[in-house]
Formats: structure tokens, C-alpha cells, sequence
């Protein structure tokens, strides 16, 4: 089991940040999906998650492959790139889920809650607003350079692993 959190103080700094964040997340998980199938095969598990503060990347599974699936996903985040069809359909799906969020009282009401009692959070409704305004590509693409210069990260491994 490894785990790795690829903290930014860059995310938190707008709503708009988060979103690209939350963007690029997707849009990394779709270019990895192809790639790591022979690891899916190989009973290899991996996850990427959005955090609050970071990307959290969880890879799981068979110690002898565990660090070829962890190098993709880095080699993958290292050289992130996309098409404007696939920048396209995320930012349509990103749509849909945060509309879904703001759709549902429990989920909405808990959104309110956490914004009151966290300092420096932004609503759902505020990530929505500025999907809605548009992003653009290029923003999207300096947001990744900046995030990626501005790293610190946090592991944790354990299992069947040598140092």
C-alpha cells in the first residue's frame, strides 16, 4: 500500500483554482485509464483523489509491480497534456456533478456547514459560478505548471516493501 499527497498551498488561493484543480484531477484520470489497464488486470489497484490541499495518489496491490504503476502515474502527471475534446468533456461532467451536489439538501446543507466552520473554504456554489463563467484551456495549463512548482509532499508506505 503506498500513499502520497501532493500538497499545494496554490489550490485554497480561489475558487477558480479549485475548480482547475479539480479539472485537472479528471482529466489526469482519464489519460491514465487506457495505460493502466494491464495493471488492473494484474490485480493492481490505484486511485486518484482531489483533496482539500492536494492530489492524494493511493496504489495498492502486489509489491514486485506496485512501483511500475506508481512510475506511470508520475510519468503521467510530470508530462500532463491534453486535447481540447477531453478538456471539453470534463469540464461537462464537472458541470453535472457539482449541479448534482447543489441538488441535494443533505450535500448542499453540509457544504454550508463546512464553509462556516473552515476559514479560507469556498462553496460549492462559488466552484460552480466559475465553471459556469468558462475556463479556459491556457488557464488550465499554467494552473498545472504553477501547481507542479509548487509541491511538498507527504508518503506513506507499508507492506512487503524494502527500503
Amino acid at each position: 500500500y503506498v500513499r502520497f499527497h501532493l500538497i499545494s498551498p496554490l489550490i485554497q488561493q480561489s475558487a477558480e483554482n479549485i475548480v482547475l484543480f479539480d479539472t485537472f484531477v479528471n482529466i489526469l484520470s482519464h489519460n491514465l485509464g487506457e495505460p493502466a489497464y494491464e495493471a488492473d488486470v494484474a490485480q493492481l489497484e490505484y486511485k486518484l483523489v482531489a483533496g482539500e490541499h492536494g492530489l492524494v495518489i493511493r496504489v495498492k496491490g502486489f509489491n514486485h509491480k506496485l512501483p511500475l504503476l506508481f512510475q506511470l502515474i508520475i510519468d503521467y502527471l510530470t508530462d500532463f497534456s491534453f486535447t481540447p475534446a477531453v478538456f471539453e468533456m470534463i469540464t461537462e461532467q464537472l458541470k453535472k456533478t457539482y449541479f448534482n451536489i447543489l441538488i441535494k439538501p443533505e450535500t448542499l446543507a453540509k457544504d454550508v456547514r463546512l464553509l462556516i466552520l473552515e476559514h479560507g473554504r469556498w462553496s460549492m456554489i462559488d466552484k460552480y459560478q466559475t465553471l459556469m463563467n468558462g475556463l479556459s484551456i491556457e488557464a488550465l495549463s499554467s494552473f498545472v505548471k504553477a501547481f507542479k512548482s509548487q509541491l511538498f509532499v507527504e508518503g506513506l508506505v507499508q507492506g512487503n516493501f524494502t527500503s
